[in-house]
């Protein structure tokens, strides 16, 4: 999802501040709100997910024990966050529409998006995106900033003081390192997030409730401010994760290998690739811990 924020909406959004037109219209104003709040549903259900599954693996008995999680699963749980997400982003689509606006001095129209509900829906709808538009404010802080951040902290406390009770001969140093991992990867996601999402709500609480004494050209500063954030962070989570989370870092630099192989890399190269792509698919999973399984030794010799 974000690199659908970047190469949709950051182009978009580039293109109507030097042309002062709207890029594909009416469609990319409803379009384009649409994706960036699902891409705040995606990151917050998610960081909250990713809390659970660590303190799932806190408070598991024994670290061999936990059985790997099947892809059906994992698919399932992406399905809820992504429909989930889009399914609270619905009203943006009928919250925005285009508008245009000359200008005094050049006389050069302009098209700008609006959050205005269109007066051709029916009375039911209209109510309900009029209803939306008012608790919007309250609606991001509560459940995009507040939610994830709460979330995350809670869990990481309580996946903390499990792991500083529990005994030490249930746990042999190397899972508790991977966890450790895990662990900063999640707190470093929820810590861009929080930096690039505070702007935002800040700018909306102040907007609420001074908006007859700021100009129109100063709310527009906002929200291209605001969105450019959201860029931000849409363009570092990835770097984040790659670099944070060590087998899927690994595992993305095989696959760059292996592009650049059909290219002209040698024979030796080529081994060194699939030696470091054995050793990724040995160690531990991203986010869910997988047992390792020792090898069956083999009987030599007499049965004595």
């Amino acid at each position: 999802w974000d690199f659908l924020i970047l190469f949709f909406c950051l182009p978009v959004v580039i293109f109507n501040e030097i042309t002062k037109k709207r890029l594909l219209g009416d469609v990319s104003c409803r379009i384009v709100p649409f994706v960036e709040v699902s891409s705040l549903g995606v990151t917050t259900f998610s960081l909250c997910a990713l809390g659970i599954d660590r303190f799932h693996a806190a408070t598991s008995p024994v670290a061999s024990a936990r059985p790997i999680e099947r892809c059906q699963s994992i698919i399932a749980k992406l399905a809820v966050i992504w429909v989930g997400s889009m399914t609270l982003s619905v009203p943006e689509i009928l919250l925005w529409q285009l508008a245009q606006d000359t200008s005094p001095v050049s006389g050069v129209v302009t098209e700008y998006c609006t959050m205005k509900p269109s007066s051709d829906l029916p009375e039911s709808i209209y109510s309900l995106v009029l209803t939306y538009q008012n608790a919007r404010m309250w609606w991001y802080f509560g459940c995009y900033f507040c939610l994830p951040i709460l979330f995350t902290i809670s869990c990481q406390l309580v996946t903390r003081r499990v792991s500083g009770t529990e005994k030490p001969e249930r746990r042999g140093a190397k899972p508790s390192q991977c966890e450790r991992h895990l662990n900063c990867t999640i707190i470093g996601l929820a810590t861009i997030y929080g930096l690039c999402t505070t702007p935002e709500n800040v700018c909306n609480i102040v907007v609420a409730y001074m908006s007859p004494d700021i100009s129109k050209q100063t709310l527009d500063l906002l929200n291209l401010i605001n969105q450019f954030f959201l860029f931000f962070k849409c363009s570092v989570t990835p770097v984040l994760l790659l670099c944070l989370c060590r087998p899927l870092g690994q595992a993305f630099m095989d696959c760059c290998c292996c592009c650049c192989e059909g290219c002209g890399l040698d024979t030796a190269s080529s081994n060194s690739s699939a030696n470091s792509k054995l050793k990724t698919e040995m160690s531990s999973s991203i986010f869910f811990d997988k047992p390792r399984e020792s090898p069956p030794l083999l009987a030599l010799g007499t049965p004595c």
